[in-house]
C-alpha cells in the first residue's frame, strides 16, 4: 500500500509500531493451533465408548518462543505515540495478542487455557444464553432438498471459485483433515481452507461463500490495502465483528436458515457449559440427550467448545450477529466494519484514522448488504426480538 510521504513522516512513531507488531503477529494464529489433529480419531473412539470417556485431543507443537515473542511485544515504546487514541489502540492490541500467546501455550492445559480463552472471548451473558434458548423454542421447519449433503470438497471448491469471481481478490483454496468446521478462512494466510472429507449442501455452500468469501476474504484483502498492517492483523475483540457480519451475510443472501440459527445457539449453551464445570460428555448429554440434536452435530458443538480445554469463541457468533442486526434495523452502514479485521468497540478510533489519512475507505464490499433476500418471516421475527 503505498502512502504519501508526508503522511509517513508525519507519523513515523506510529509506521513504525505497526510494522514491528506486524513481524510478531504474523508469528501466531490461535485457531491454527486450537484445532485438533486427530477429531476423527477422538470421535470414534467417543461414540465406542458410549459417550462415557471424553476425547483425548492432540495439538500442533508450537514453532515459536512465547516468552521471547511476549517480551518483544512489549518493548514497543507507544509513548513515542501522540495521539492518545491511538496510542490507547496500539496498548490495546498489545495486550490482546499478549494474551491470545498465553491461550496458545496453555492449549490442553485446561485450567490454564479456559481462563485465557476467557480473556479473549469472554463467556456468554444471560442475556446470550435467554436468546439462545428463545431460538431453540421454535419449532424444527421441514427440510428442503437444499440441505441435503450431495457435494464432496472438490465440488465445493468449484463452487467457491465460480462465487468468488464477483469480487475481484484471489481465491486460494486449500484442503485439510484437522480443521474443526468444514470451511474456515486463514488471515495470515489469505486462503479458504476446506476440510477434506466433508460434504455439502446447497444451503451450506451459499451459506459459506456468503459468510467465509463475503464477509472473511473481503475483510482479509480490505486489510491488507490499508496503511496500517493492524487492520490486517486484526483490532482487539475483533470476533463478535467479524462473525456477526458473517453471519449478518448469510441472512441477506437469503441462506440463513432457523437450524443455522438454532447451530448458533446451541453454540452458546455449549460455552455456558463450560462456566458451569460441565465435562466434555456433560455438554455432549445438554446438546445430544437433552435438546435430541444428532449426535454428530452435537459432537461437533461440544469439541469446538471444549478443544484446547475450554474455548469460548463460539458464543460469539450469536450476539455480534443481534449487534449487527440492530445496526441494519437503524440503516447504519457496515463499511467501516469491512475495513480489516475492526471491532465495533473502535469504530470511533477508526474515522480518527481516516481523518488523519492513516486509513482508506474499502475497497472491496459484501455484495449480499445490498439487497437484502431473506423470505423467512420466522428468521425476521427472532432477529428483531433478540435482545
Amino acid at each position: 500500500m503505498i502512502v504519501e510521504p508526508e503522511i509517513t513522516n508525519k507519523h513515523a512513531a506510529i509506521f513504525e509500531i505497526d510494522a514491528n507488531l506486524d513481524r510478531l503477529v504474523n508469528r501466531i494464529e490461535l485457531l491454527t493451533h486450537v484445532n485438533p489433529q486427530n477429531i476423527e480419531k477422538a470421535k470414534a473412539g467417543f461414540f465406542a465408548s458410549k459417550y462415557t470417556i471424553d476425547p483425548q485431543f492432540r495439538y500442533s507443537k508450537l514453532k515459536f518462543e512465547p516468552y521471547k515473542l511476549h517480551r518483544l511485544f512489549f518493548s514497543q515504546r507507544l509513548e513515542r505515540i501522540e495521539d492518545d487514541e491511538i496510542r490507547k489502540l496500539y496498548q490495546d492490541t498489545i495486550y490482546y495478542y499478549s494474551n491470545m500467546i498465553q491461550c496458545i501455550e496453555s492449549i490442553g492445559d485446561k485450567g490454564k487455557f479456559h481462563y485465557n480463552s476467557l480473556r479473549i472471548y469472554g463467556t456468554p451473558k444471560e442475556k446470550d444464553v435467554n436468546n439462545a434458548k428463545f431460538i431453540l423454542h421454535f419449532k424444527n421447519e421441514p427440510p428442503t432438498v437444499d440441505v441435503e449433503k450431495v457435494y464432496n470438497a472438490e465440488q465445493a471448491k468449484i463452487y467457491f471459485e465460480d462465487f468468488a469471481k464477483q469480487y475481484h481478490f484471489p481465491l486460494n483454496i486449500k484442503f485439510s483433515t484437522s480443521i474443526a468446521a468444514d470451511a474456515m478462512v486463514s488471515n495470515a494466510k489469505q486462503s479458504l481452507f476446506l476440510k477434506k472429507n466433508a460434504k455439502f449442501s446447497k444451503n451450506q455452500l451459499q451459506t459459506l461463500a456468503n459468510h467465509e468469501i463475503g464477509v472473511h476474504l473481503v475483510t482479509t484483502y480490505n486489510g491488507l490495502l490499508q496503511p496500517l498492517k493492524i487492520f490486517s492483523n486484526g483490532l482487539p475483540n475483533n470476533v463478535e465483528t467479524q462473525e456477526g457480519l458473517a453471519v449478518f451475510s448469510e441472512y441477506m443472501c437469503g441462506a440463513l436458515t432457523l437450524k443455522r440459527l438454532k447451530l448458533l445457539s446451541y453454540r452458546v449453551l455449549a460455552s455456558d457449559s463450560l462456566i458451569k464445570g460441565y465435562n466434555f460428555s456433560d455438554t455432549f448429554d445438554l446438546i445430544h440427550g437433552q435438546y435430541k440434536l444428532n449426535r454428530d452435530d452435537a459432537f461437533t458443538i461440544t469439541m469446538r467448545a471444549h478443544r484446547g480445554g475450554g474455548f469460548t469463541k463460539d458464543r460469539l457468533y450469536l450476539s455480534g450477529l443481534a449487534k449487527i442486526f440492530g445496526r441494519y434495523k437503524n440503516n447504519v452502514s457496515m463499511d467501516n466494519l469491512l475495513t480489516g479485521k475492526v471491532s465495533m468497540d473502535y469504530e470511533n478510533t477508526i474515522e480518527t484514522l481516516y481523518n488523519l489519512g492513516l486509513a482508506n475507505r474499502i475497497t472491496h464490499n459484501n455484495h449480499a448488504y445490498a439487497t437484502c433476500l431473506n423470505t423467512n418471516s420466522n428468521l425476521d421475527f427472532i432477529l428483531k426480538n433478540l435482545k
